[in-house]
């Protein structure tokens, strides 16, 4: 699988790796391959999100439950696509937030949020995989079980980040947070089917900028790459 991780995260998570859990899960992978199964994202890429963010990094935590499982939609990062590649609705409707919200206007052409990531910002899927045109086929393998343990770890051995829980899924992780460490902001999921139940109007994204300032950090630039229009 060429799986790689930043060294910051095998020291936060100490010996998750280990676990009979996961020697399982990434047998399962392994033999899935073998099968002539495919999953997404490839093997470089299904720990983006923790090699983008080293633990030390985290700001900011978003959360998603699945990769995409179109192909050359998922690339490690939650809500995230590849530089060419359309951005899905709940993307397209993030973007409509953040305009609302702080008045910037991102192409919908370009979904790439590795930007956000290099700054601090954890994008989070619940499962690191998935078969391809499958959703949620790998929800029950035992990622669940170690995204836990990494939103328990932020919890334990951190102070002020910031957790974003869109929808309901999202929410239920809240039990995992220390909320007298941490922040927390909750609202509808931005997928079209409930983003105007509490996504929209959310701000979300100032309100994150606030928090970071208020505890002396940076704030997050939620302009992209190449994709801001004046």
């Amino acid at each position: 699988m060429d799986v790689k991780l930043h060294p910051s995260w095998k020291s936060a998570l100490e010996n998750e790796f280990e676990k009979n859990y996961f020697q399982q899960m990434i047998m399962l992978l392994r033999t899935e391959k073998i099968l002539g199964k495919t999953s997404f994202p490839p093997g470089p890429l299904i720990f983006n999100a923790f090699n983008t963010t080293p633990f030390e990094k985290v700001t900011v935590v978003i959360l998603g439950q699945d990769p995409y499982h179109g192909p050359g939609q998922a690339h490690g990062l939650s809500f995230s696509v590849p530089t060419g590649v359309k951005p899905p609705p709940s993307l397209v409707n993030i973007f409509k937030e953040i305009q609302n919200d702080i008045g910037i206007k991102l192409a919908p052409s370009y979904g790439n949020l590795t930007k956000w990531a290099q700054q601090g910002v954890l994008l989070l899927n619940a499962a690191l995989t998935v078969r391809s045109g499958e959703p949620f086929s790998h929800a029950k393998i035992g990622w669940a079980q170690f995204t836990d343990a990494v939103i328990q770890a932020i919890s334990d051995k951190k102070e002020n980040v910031v957790f974003l829980l869109w929808g309901k899924f999202a929410q239920e992780k809240l039990v995992l947070i220390d909320q007298n460490k941490h922040f927390v902001l909750k609202a509808a999921h931005p997928s079209p089917f409930s983003a105007d139940k509490g996504f929209y109007g959310c701000k979300h994204f100032s309100k994150t900028n606030e928090l970071l300032v208020k505890q002396g950090l940076n704030p997050i630039d939620w302009k992209l790459l190449i994709d801001h229009i004046d």
